[in-house]
Protein backbone atom coordinates (compact mmCIF):
# COMPACT_ATOMS: atom_id res chain seq x y z
CA UNK A 1 0.00 0.00 0.00
CA UNK A 2 1.24 3.51 -0.74
CA UNK A 3 0.25 6.78 0.83
CA UNK A 4 -0.17 9.86 -1.34
CA UNK A 5 -0.23 13.54 -0.53
CA UNK A 6 -2.05 16.41 -2.13
CA UNK A 7 1.41 17.79 -2.96
CA UNK A 8 2.56 14.56 -4.61
CA UNK A 9 4.14 11.49 -3.04
CA UNK A 10 6.64 12.32 -0.34
CA UNK A 11 8.62 15.23 -1.72
CA UNK A 12 10.59 17.87 0.17
CA UNK A 13 8.77 21.05 1.12
CA UNK A 14 11.09 24.02 0.64
CA UNK A 15 10.17 27.67 0.20
CA UNK A 16 6.50 26.85 -0.31
CA UNK A 17 7.27 24.41 -3.12
CA UNK A 18 7.25 20.61 -3.33
CA UNK A 19 10.33 19.17 -4.98
CA UNK A 20 12.44 16.05 -5.23
CA UNK A 21 15.86 15.79 -3.63
CA UNK A 22 18.61 17.37 -5.73
CA UNK A 23 20.12 13.97 -6.52
CA UNK A 24 16.74 12.25 -6.88
CA UNK A 25 17.36 9.96 -3.90
CA UNK A 26 14.40 8.35 -2.16
CA UNK A 27 14.06 6.15 0.91
CA UNK A 28 11.57 3.47 1.90
CA UNK A 29 9.00 3.90 4.65
CA UNK A 30 7.96 0.56 6.17
CA UNK A 31 4.60 -0.32 7.72
CA UNK A 32 5.64 -1.72 11.14
CA UNK A 33 2.47 -3.76 11.46
CA UNK A 34 3.35 -5.86 8.40
CA UNK A 35 7.03 -5.22 7.67
CA UNK A 36 6.01 -4.28 4.12
CA UNK A 37 6.71 -1.18 2.06
CA UNK A 38 4.29 1.63 2.83
CA UNK A 39 5.65 4.33 0.52
CA UNK A 40 8.86 6.15 -0.38
CA UNK A 41 9.88 9.72 0.38
CA UNK A 42 12.59 12.03 -0.86
CA UNK A 43 15.95 11.61 0.89
CA UNK A 44 17.42 15.08 1.35
CA UNK A 45 21.14 15.71 0.98
CA UNK A 46 23.23 18.57 2.30
CA UNK A 47 22.39 20.71 -0.75
CA UNK A 48 18.67 20.31 -0.09
CA UNK A 49 19.10 21.30 3.55
CA UNK A 50 21.07 24.37 2.45
CA UNK A 51 18.22 25.33 0.14
CA UNK A 52 15.69 24.93 2.95
CA UNK A 53 17.74 27.07 5.33
CA UNK A 54 18.16 29.76 2.68
CA UNK A 55 14.40 29.75 2.09
CA UNK A 56 13.77 30.06 5.83
CA UNK A 57 16.31 32.88 6.13
CA UNK A 58 14.81 34.79 3.20
CA UNK A 59 11.33 34.41 4.67
CA UNK A 60 12.53 35.60 8.07
CA UNK A 61 14.37 38.61 6.65
CA UNK A 62 11.39 39.57 4.49
CA UNK A 63 9.27 40.01 7.62
CA UNK A 64 6.33 38.18 6.03
CA UNK A 65 5.96 36.31 9.33
CA UNK A 66 8.46 37.71 11.81
CA UNK A 67 7.10 41.25 11.63
CA UNK A 68 3.46 40.30 11.91
CA UNK A 69 1.91 41.08 15.25
CA UNK A 70 1.54 38.25 17.70
CA UNK A 71 -2.20 38.49 17.24
CA UNK A 72 -1.92 37.98 13.49
CA UNK A 73 0.36 34.99 13.91
CA UNK A 74 -1.99 33.63 16.55
CA UNK A 75 -4.92 33.76 14.14
CA UNK A 76 -3.01 31.65 11.61
CA UNK A 77 -2.02 29.12 14.26
CA UNK A 78 -5.63 28.88 15.42
CA UNK A 79 -6.52 27.94 11.83
CA UNK A 80 -3.84 25.23 11.94
CA UNK A 81 -5.50 23.75 15.03
CA UNK A 82 -8.89 23.92 13.31
CA UNK A 83 -7.55 22.14 10.21
CA UNK A 84 -6.00 19.39 12.34
CA UNK A 85 -9.37 18.73 13.92
CA UNK A 86 -11.16 18.83 10.58
CA UNK A 87 -8.72 16.28 9.15
CA UNK A 88 -8.42 14.19 12.31
CA UNK A 89 -9.43 10.90 10.67
CA UNK A 90 -6.85 11.21 7.90
CA UNK A 91 -4.07 12.28 10.25
CA UNK A 92 -4.81 9.52 12.76
CA UNK A 93 -4.86 6.88 10.02
CA UNK A 94 -1.58 8.16 8.59
CA UNK A 95 0.16 8.26 11.98
CA UNK A 96 -1.15 4.82 12.88
CA UNK A 97 0.11 3.23 9.69
CA UNK A 98 3.45 5.05 9.73
CA UNK A 99 4.36 4.47 13.40
CA UNK A 100 2.28 1.42 14.28
CA UNK A 101 0.27 3.29 16.89
CA UNK A 102 -3.19 1.95 17.77
CA UNK A 103 -5.73 4.03 15.87
CA UNK A 104 -7.77 4.75 18.99
CA UNK A 105 -4.73 6.26 20.73
CA UNK A 106 -3.82 8.24 17.61
CA UNK A 107 -7.20 9.97 17.80
CA UNK A 108 -7.30 10.42 21.56
CA UNK A 109 -3.66 11.36 22.15
CA UNK A 110 -1.65 12.31 19.06
CA UNK A 111 -4.17 14.25 17.01
CA UNK A 112 -5.82 15.85 20.04
CA UNK A 113 -2.52 16.99 21.52
CA UNK A 114 -1.23 18.29 18.20
CA UNK A 115 -4.32 20.47 17.79
CA UNK A 116 -4.03 21.62 21.40
CA UNK A 117 -0.36 22.56 20.85
CA UNK A 118 -1.15 24.96 18.04
CA UNK A 119 -4.20 26.35 19.83
CA UNK A 120 -2.25 26.94 23.04
CA UNK A 121 0.65 28.74 21.36
CA UNK A 122 -1.74 30.68 19.15
CA UNK A 123 -3.09 32.17 22.36
CA UNK A 124 0.36 32.76 23.87
CA UNK A 125 1.48 34.58 20.72
CA UNK A 126 -0.65 37.48 21.96
CA UNK A 127 1.36 37.69 25.19
CA UNK A 128 4.85 38.17 23.78
CA UNK A 129 5.79 41.51 25.24
CA UNK A 130 8.49 43.05 27.37
CA UNK A 131 8.30 45.33 30.37
CA UNK A 132 9.56 48.49 31.99
CA UNK A 133 12.40 48.31 34.52
CA UNK A 134 12.91 50.69 37.40
CA UNK A 135 16.41 52.16 37.05
CA UNK A 136 18.07 55.22 38.64
CA UNK A 137 19.64 58.34 37.13
CA UNK A 138 16.65 59.59 35.18
CA UNK A 139 16.62 56.75 32.67
CA UNK A 140 13.80 54.86 31.00
CA UNK A 141 14.59 51.17 30.57
CA UNK A 142 12.44 48.57 28.89
CA UNK A 143 12.80 45.12 27.36
CA UNK A 144 11.49 43.70 24.13
CA UNK A 145 11.09 40.05 23.11
CA UNK A 146 11.61 39.04 19.52
CA UNK A 147 12.17 35.92 17.44
CA UNK A 148 15.59 34.27 17.29
CA UNK A 149 15.57 33.63 13.53
CA UNK A 150 15.80 30.28 11.74
CA UNK A 151 15.04 27.26 13.92
CA UNK A 152 16.27 23.79 13.02
CA UNK A 153 13.81 21.27 14.48
CA UNK A 154 14.88 17.61 14.62
CA UNK A 155 12.26 15.14 15.82
CA UNK A 156 12.21 11.38 16.62
CA UNK A 157 10.24 8.40 15.36
CA UNK A 158 8.00 7.68 18.34
CA UNK A 159 5.68 10.73 18.45
CA UNK A 160 6.17 12.38 15.05
CA UNK A 161 3.07 14.55 15.13
CA UNK A 162 3.16 15.66 18.76
CA UNK A 163 6.90 16.30 19.05
CA UNK A 164 6.93 18.26 15.82
CA UNK A 165 4.07 20.44 17.04
CA UNK A 166 5.72 20.99 20.41
CA UNK A 167 8.59 22.71 18.56
CA UNK A 168 7.02 24.21 15.46
CA UNK A 169 4.02 25.78 17.24
CA UNK A 170 6.02 27.86 19.77
CA UNK A 171 8.71 28.65 17.19
CA UNK A 172 6.11 30.08 14.80
CA UNK A 173 4.19 31.79 17.58
CA UNK A 174 7.35 33.72 18.46
CA UNK A 175 7.89 34.79 14.83
CA UNK A 176 10.66 32.40 13.82
CA UNK A 177 10.95 30.41 10.62
CA UNK A 178 11.53 26.66 10.72
CA UNK A 179 13.36 23.87 8.92
CA UNK A 180 11.99 20.55 10.19
CA UNK A 181 13.90 17.27 9.81
CA UNK A 182 11.60 14.43 10.92
CA UNK A 183 12.81 10.91 11.73
CA UNK A 184 13.62 8.91 8.62
CA UNK A 185 11.39 6.01 9.76
CA UNK A 186 8.27 8.10 10.38
CA UNK A 187 8.17 11.21 8.14
CA UNK A 188 4.61 11.09 6.85
CA UNK A 189 2.74 13.31 9.30
CA UNK A 190 5.43 16.00 8.89
CA UNK A 191 4.69 16.15 5.17
CA UNK A 192 0.94 16.17 5.78
CA UNK A 193 1.31 19.02 8.27
CA UNK A 194 3.26 21.07 5.72
CA UNK A 195 0.11 21.11 3.60
CA UNK A 196 -2.08 22.10 6.55
CA UNK A 197 0.22 24.95 7.59
CA UNK A 198 0.22 26.23 4.03
CA UNK A 199 -3.57 26.08 3.88
CA UNK A 200 -3.81 27.90 7.20
CA UNK A 201 -1.88 30.84 5.79
CA UNK A 202 1.72 30.30 6.89
CA UNK A 203 3.75 32.19 4.23
CA UNK A 204 6.12 30.45 1.84
CA UNK A 205 9.51 29.67 3.36
CA UNK A 206 8.37 30.07 6.94
CA UNK A 207 7.92 26.32 7.41
CA UNK A 208 10.10 23.84 5.50
CA UNK A 209 10.35 20.03 5.72
CA UNK A 210 13.40 18.01 4.67
CA UNK A 211 13.02 14.24 4.99
CA UNK A 212 16.20 12.21 5.16
CA UNK A 213 18.68 10.47 7.41
CA UNK A 214 20.23 11.79 10.60
CA UNK A 215 23.86 11.39 9.50
CA UNK A 216 23.23 13.37 6.29
CA UNK A 217 20.23 15.69 6.52
CA UNK A 218 20.31 16.00 10.30
CA UNK A 219 24.03 16.67 10.39
CA UNK A 220 23.74 19.24 7.62
CA UNK A 221 21.03 21.06 9.56
CA UNK A 222 23.09 21.05 12.76
CA UNK A 223 26.14 22.46 11.00
CA UNK A 224 24.44 25.01 8.77
CA UNK A 225 25.60 28.50 9.74
CA UNK A 226 22.26 29.96 8.68
CA UNK A 227 20.44 28.18 11.52
CA UNK A 228 20.08 30.28 14.68
CA UNK A 229 18.69 27.67 17.10
CA UNK A 230 18.42 23.89 17.33
CA UNK A 231 15.42 22.15 18.95
CA UNK A 232 16.14 18.44 19.27
CA UNK A 233 14.35 15.40 20.64
CA UNK A 234 16.05 12.02 20.45
CA UNK A 235 18.47 9.68 22.14
CA UNK A 236 20.98 10.92 24.69
CA UNK A 237 23.92 9.73 22.57
CA UNK A 238 22.79 11.64 19.48
CA UNK A 239 21.76 14.59 21.63
CA UNK A 240 25.27 14.92 23.03
CA UNK A 241 26.61 15.08 19.50
CA UNK A 242 23.97 17.58 18.41
CA UNK A 243 24.66 19.84 21.39
CA UNK A 244 28.39 19.66 20.72
CA UNK A 245 27.97 20.65 17.07
CA UNK A 246 25.56 23.46 17.97
CA UNK A 247 28.04 24.63 20.60
CA UNK A 248 30.71 25.08 17.96
CA UNK A 249 28.49 27.71 16.37
CA UNK A 250 27.32 29.11 19.74
CA UNK A 251 23.72 28.30 18.82
CA UNK A 252 21.13 28.05 21.59
CA UNK A 253 19.69 24.57 21.88
CA UNK A 254 16.90 22.75 23.65
CA UNK A 255 17.50 19.04 24.17
CA UNK A 256 14.75 16.60 25.17
CA UNK A 257 16.64 13.32 25.41
CA UNK A 258 16.30 9.79 26.76
CA UNK A 259 14.54 8.73 29.91
CA UNK A 260 14.31 5.76 32.24
CA UNK A 261 11.73 6.81 34.79
CA UNK A 262 11.08 5.14 38.12
CA UNK A 263 7.52 4.50 39.25
CA UNK A 264 7.39 4.13 43.04
CA UNK A 265 4.54 2.29 44.79
CA UNK A 266 4.40 2.89 48.54
CA UNK A 267 2.65 0.51 50.94
CA UNK A 268 -0.29 2.91 51.41
CA UNK A 269 -1.05 3.18 47.67
CA UNK A 270 -4.47 2.53 46.16
CA UNK A 271 -3.47 -0.73 44.46
CA UNK A 272 -6.26 -0.80 41.88
CA UNK A 273 -5.41 2.69 40.64
CA UNK A 274 -1.68 1.97 40.88
CA UNK A 275 -1.91 -1.12 38.65
CA UNK A 276 -3.69 0.84 35.94
CA UNK A 277 -1.06 3.58 36.04
CA UNK A 278 1.80 1.05 36.08
CA UNK A 279 0.56 -0.76 32.99
CA UNK A 280 -0.18 2.47 31.16
CA UNK A 281 3.26 3.74 32.09
CA UNK A 282 5.16 0.96 30.36
CA UNK A 283 2.94 -0.24 27.47
CA UNK A 284 1.79 3.18 26.19
CA UNK A 285 3.06 3.64 22.64
CA UNK A 286 4.51 0.10 22.86
CA UNK A 287 6.97 1.39 25.47
CA UNK A 288 8.52 3.76 22.92
CA UNK A 289 7.98 6.70 25.23
CA UNK A 290 10.87 8.65 26.72
CA UNK A 291 8.63 9.60 29.66
CA UNK A 292 7.39 6.05 30.18
CA UNK A 293 7.72 4.26 33.51
CA UNK A 294 9.84 1.15 32.81
CA UNK A 295 11.28 0.85 36.35
CA UNK A 296 8.80 -0.18 39.03
CA UNK A 297 9.90 0.22 42.65
CA UNK A 298 7.56 -1.49 45.13
CA UNK A 299 7.45 -1.37 48.94
CA UNK A 300 8.58 -4.83 50.08
CA UNK A 301 5.31 -5.76 51.85
CA UNK A 302 3.50 -5.32 48.50
CA UNK A 303 6.19 -6.74 46.23
CA UNK A 304 5.02 -10.35 45.78
CA UNK A 305 1.36 -9.34 45.64
CA UNK A 306 1.91 -6.68 43.01
CA UNK A 307 4.14 -8.90 40.88
CA UNK A 308 1.39 -11.53 40.99
CA UNK A 309 -1.27 -9.02 39.94
CA UNK A 310 0.89 -7.91 36.99
CA UNK A 311 1.52 -11.52 35.99
CA UNK A 312 -2.24 -11.97 35.65
CA UNK A 313 -3.14 -8.56 34.20
CA UNK A 314 -0.41 -7.75 31.67
CA UNK A 315 -1.01 -10.74 29.33
CA UNK A 316 -4.60 -9.53 28.98
CA UNK A 317 -3.60 -6.18 27.47
CA UNK A 318 -4.79 -6.28 23.82
CA UNK A 319 -1.82 -6.52 21.43
CA UNK A 320 -2.38 -6.55 17.70
CA UNK A 321 -3.24 -4.73 14.49
CA UNK A 322 -3.06 -0.99 15.22
CA UNK A 323 -5.98 -0.34 12.91
CA UNK A 324 -8.36 -2.28 15.15
CA UNK A 325 -10.09 0.00 17.69
CA UNK A 326 -9.65 -2.48 20.57
CA UNK A 327 -5.85 -2.65 20.19
CA UNK A 328 -3.86 -1.07 23.04
CA UNK A 329 -0.33 -2.20 22.09
CA UNK A 330 0.78 -2.14 18.47
CA UNK A 331 4.09 -3.10 16.87
CA UNK A 332 7.48 -1.58 17.52
CA UNK A 333 8.30 1.15 14.98
CA UNK A 334 10.92 -0.95 13.19
CA UNK A 335 13.01 -4.09 13.11
CA UNK A 336 16.04 -2.48 14.77
CA UNK A 337 13.93 -1.31 17.71
CA UNK A 338 12.50 -4.81 18.10
CA UNK A 339 15.96 -6.39 18.07
CA UNK A 340 17.14 -3.97 20.75
CA UNK A 341 14.32 -5.03 23.08
CA UNK A 342 15.08 -8.70 22.44
CA UNK A 343 18.74 -8.15 23.33
CA UNK A 344 17.86 -6.54 26.67
CA UNK A 345 15.42 -9.30 27.63
CA UNK A 346 17.99 -11.95 26.71
CA UNK A 347 20.55 -10.14 28.88
CA UNK A 348 18.08 -10.24 31.79
CA UNK A 349 17.70 -13.99 31.32
CA UNK A 350 21.47 -14.47 31.36
CA UNK A 351 21.65 -12.50 34.61
CA UNK A 352 19.18 -14.90 36.23
CA UNK A 353 16.16 -12.58 36.26
CA UNK A 354 12.62 -13.94 36.46
CA UNK A 355 10.52 -13.31 33.35
CA UNK A 356 7.13 -12.86 34.97
CA UNK A 357 5.29 -12.62 31.65
CA UNK A 358 6.03 -11.92 28.00
CA UNK A 359 9.65 -12.06 26.96
CA UNK A 360 9.16 -12.96 23.30
CA UNK A 361 8.12 -11.73 19.89
CA UNK A 362 4.54 -12.04 18.76
CA UNK A 363 4.25 -13.53 15.26
CA UNK A 364 1.53 -11.45 13.61
CA UNK A 365 1.29 -10.53 9.93
CA UNK A 366 5.06 -10.18 9.62
CA UNK A 367 5.03 -7.08 11.85
CA UNK A 368 7.44 -5.98 14.58
CA UNK A 369 5.46 -7.08 17.64
CA UNK A 370 6.77 -7.84 21.13
CA UNK A 371 4.69 -9.09 24.03
CA UNK A 372 4.50 -6.73 27.05
CA UNK A 373 7.11 -8.08 29.44
CA UNK A 374 7.57 -7.92 33.22
CA UNK A 375 10.97 -8.80 34.69
CA UNK A 376 11.63 -9.33 38.41
CA UNK A 377 14.69 -10.01 40.57
CA UNK A 378 17.25 -7.93 38.68
CA UNK A 379 20.10 -6.17 40.47
CA UNK A 380 19.97 -2.38 40.35
CA UNK A 381 23.30 -2.23 38.49
CA UNK A 382 21.99 -4.40 35.64
CA UNK A 383 22.10 -2.70 32.26
CA UNK A 384 18.45 -3.66 31.84
CA UNK A 385 17.64 -1.44 34.82
CA UNK A 386 20.15 1.34 34.21
CA UNK A 387 19.74 1.83 30.45
CA UNK A 388 16.80 2.90 28.31
CA UNK A 389 15.24 -0.24 26.81
CA UNK A 390 12.57 1.76 24.93
CA UNK A 391 10.08 -1.03 24.52
CA UNK A 392 7.18 -2.68 26.40
CA UNK A 393 9.42 -3.97 29.21
CA UNK A 394 8.95 -3.37 32.95
CA UNK A 395 11.52 -4.22 35.62
CA UNK A 396 10.33 -4.61 39.22
CA UNK A 397 12.48 -4.00 42.31
CA UNK A 398 11.59 -3.99 46.04
CA UNK A 399 12.55 -1.30 48.56
CA UNK A 400 12.33 -1.06 52.35
CA UNK A 401 12.36 2.66 53.16
CA UNK A 402 11.38 5.94 51.60
CA UNK A 403 15.03 6.97 51.43
CA UNK A 404 15.91 3.77 49.60
CA UNK A 405 13.07 4.29 47.12
CA UNK A 406 14.31 7.80 46.31
CA UNK A 407 17.91 6.60 46.02
CA UNK A 408 16.92 3.83 43.61
CA UNK A 409 14.75 6.19 41.58
CA UNK A 410 17.64 8.66 41.23
CA UNK A 411 20.28 6.00 40.56
CA UNK A 412 20.30 6.11 36.75
CA UNK A 413 21.91 8.80 34.55
CA UNK A 414 18.47 9.94 33.38
CA UNK A 415 16.05 12.49 34.79
CA UNK A 416 13.17 13.12 32.43
CA UNK A 417 10.16 11.85 34.38
CA UNK A 418 9.31 10.04 37.58
CA UNK A 419 6.23 9.15 39.58
CA UNK A 420 4.80 7.69 42.74
CA UNK A 421 1.67 6.06 44.13
CA UNK A 422 0.63 7.01 47.66
CA UNK A 423 -2.40 8.20 49.63
CA UNK A 424 -0.17 10.14 52.06
CA UNK A 425 -0.32 13.77 50.94
CA UNK A 426 2.76 14.83 52.90
CA UNK A 427 4.79 11.94 51.48
CA UNK A 428 3.60 12.76 47.95
CA UNK A 429 5.00 16.29 48.08
CA UNK A 430 8.09 15.30 50.05
CA UNK A 431 9.15 12.58 47.64
CA UNK A 432 8.24 14.58 44.53
CA UNK A 433 10.60 17.30 45.73
CA UNK A 434 13.46 14.81 46.09
CA UNK A 435 13.09 13.05 42.74
CA UNK A 436 15.59 14.16 40.09
CA UNK A 437 13.25 14.61 37.15
CA UNK A 438 11.77 17.33 35.00
CA UNK A 439 8.21 16.17 35.66
CA UNK A 440 6.74 14.06 38.48
CA UNK A 441 3.35 12.37 38.37
CA UNK A 442 1.46 11.41 41.52
CA UNK A 443 -1.17 8.64 41.44
CA UNK A 444 -1.25 8.44 37.64
CA UNK A 445 1.11 8.48 34.68
CA UNK A 446 1.65 10.46 31.47
CA UNK A 447 -0.65 13.35 32.37
CA UNK A 448 0.49 15.92 29.81
CA UNK A 449 -0.93 19.23 28.64
CA UNK A 450 0.53 22.02 26.48
CA UNK A 451 0.35 24.35 29.50
CA UNK A 452 2.62 22.12 31.63
CA UNK A 453 6.33 22.19 30.76
CA UNK A 454 8.39 19.03 30.55
CA UNK A 455 12.04 18.33 29.92
CA UNK A 456 15.02 16.70 31.48
CA UNK A 457 17.84 16.98 33.96
CA UNK A 458 21.10 15.04 33.98
CA UNK A 459 21.45 12.95 30.80
CA UNK A 460 17.85 13.63 29.83
CA UNK A 461 18.75 17.04 28.44
CA UNK A 462 17.93 20.66 29.16
CA UNK A 463 15.36 23.25 28.20
CA UNK A 464 11.62 22.75 28.34
CA UNK A 465 8.87 21.90 25.90
CA UNK A 466 5.30 23.06 26.49
CA UNK A 467 4.18 25.92 28.67
CA UNK A 468 5.25 29.55 28.42
CA UNK A 469 8.76 28.31 29.20
CA UNK A 470 8.98 26.77 25.73
CA UNK A 471 7.80 29.95 24.04
CA UNK A 472 10.46 31.96 25.86
CA UNK A 473 13.18 29.64 24.55
CA UNK A 474 12.29 30.66 20.98
CA UNK A 475 12.77 34.36 21.70
CA UNK A 476 15.63 36.71 22.44
CA UNK A 477 15.50 39.67 24.76
CA UNK A 478 16.64 43.14 23.83
CA UNK A 479 17.03 45.89 26.44
CA UNK A 480 16.58 49.53 25.55
CA UNK A 481 17.75 52.32 27.89
CA UNK A 482 16.82 55.95 27.16
CA UNK A 483 18.38 58.96 28.82
CA UNK A 484 15.77 61.45 30.00
CA UNK A 485 18.23 64.18 30.96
Amino acid sequence: MTTTFESGPGRLYIGGQWREAADGARTDVIDPSTGQLLTTVAEAGAADVDDAVRAARAAFDSGSWSRLSGRERGRVLHRVAQLIRENADDIAALESRDVGKPITLCHAVDVTNAANDYEYYASLAWTLDGGNRDVPMNRLAYTKRGPIGVVGAITPFNFPLILAGSKIAPALAAGNTVVHKPAEETPLSALYMAELLRKAGVPDGVHNVVTGTGPVAGEALLRNTGVDKIAFTGSTAVGRHAASVAGEGLKPVTMELGGNAAHIVFEDADIEKAVGAIIKGFVFNTGQFCMGGPRLLVARPLYDTLVGILADAVPGVPVGDPRQPETVVGPMAGERHLRKVEEYVELARKEGARIVCGGERLDLNGGFYYRPTVIADLANDSRVVQEEVFGPVLTVQPFDTEDEAVALANSTPYGLASGLQTTDLARAHRVADRLEAGIVWINDWAMLDPAVPFGGVKSSGFGREYGPEALESYTKVKSVVVSLD
